[in-house]
């Protein structure tokens, strides 16, 4: 019997500890604890806005909850000015160092694409001078090339000229040749004296 007398006591005060949840007062202002669920009773302390308390209960009928604070007051306060949300005392911290993070985090990002796009801009210019380098070369050659070809239809034509100038020297060279053989076949019959014939018809 005494065993459950203190399982029942243990569970009682245990209860309420398992049951405590966090809370917070409302940003916009301070508010009195009350030593009952009412503001007939009397005034034990006050909370100050965005303090964190602890949940015990709630008294729905006078719209007042029972907390515990920080100093391990308790007490009561209107219900409606205690709330789950985490207060800005606290939140504004964790929201300033997000914020923090997030303006790092873009100026690193700003930081990169700026030295990308410099870098891009510097390969840009880079292939931009290869281009006109490679067009100017490309010029020069061309024109070389149409050097090299007239120079060579040049070469071609004086050596088309050549060849006629030898075949005509050369029917000149044969037509002459041959016109002096000609010539002495003609002429030296006359010019050299025939034998005269012995009556025997022996020279």
């Amino acid at each position: 019997m005494k065993k459950l007398v203190c399982l029942v006591l243990a569970s009682i005060l245990v209860a309420p500890a398992a049951f405590a949840q966090n809370r917070y007062i409302a940003d916009n202002l301070f508010t009195y604890m009350h030593s009952g669920p009412s503001n007939q009773f009397r005034i034990i302390g006050s909370v100050d806005a965005g303090d964190k308390v602890t949940y015990l209960t709630a008294n729905k009928e006078t719209g007042y909850t029972e907390i515990q604070d920080s100093k391990g007051r308790k007490g009561w306060v209107e219900s409606r000015f205690v709330t789950t949300r985490e207060s800005m005392a606290l939140r504004l911290p964790k929201l300033e160092k997000e914020l923090a993070d997030v303006k790092a985090k873009l100026a690193n990002a700003r930081s990169n694409a700026d030295q990308e796009k410099a870098g891009l801009a510097d390969s840009l210019e880079t292939r931009n001078r290869q281009i006109a380098d490679l067009e100017k070369s490309y010029g020069e050659i061309s024109q070389q090339l149409t050097a090299s070809q007239e120079e060579v239809r040049n070469l071609r034509a004086k050596l088309d000229t050549q060849k006629d100038d030898l075949l005509l020297k050369y029917f000149m060279y044969g037509g002459g040749v041959a016109g002096i053989g000609l010539l002495f076949g003609l002429v030296l019959p006359h010019i050299i004296p025939r034998r005269r014939r012995s009556p025997s018809g022996w020279a």
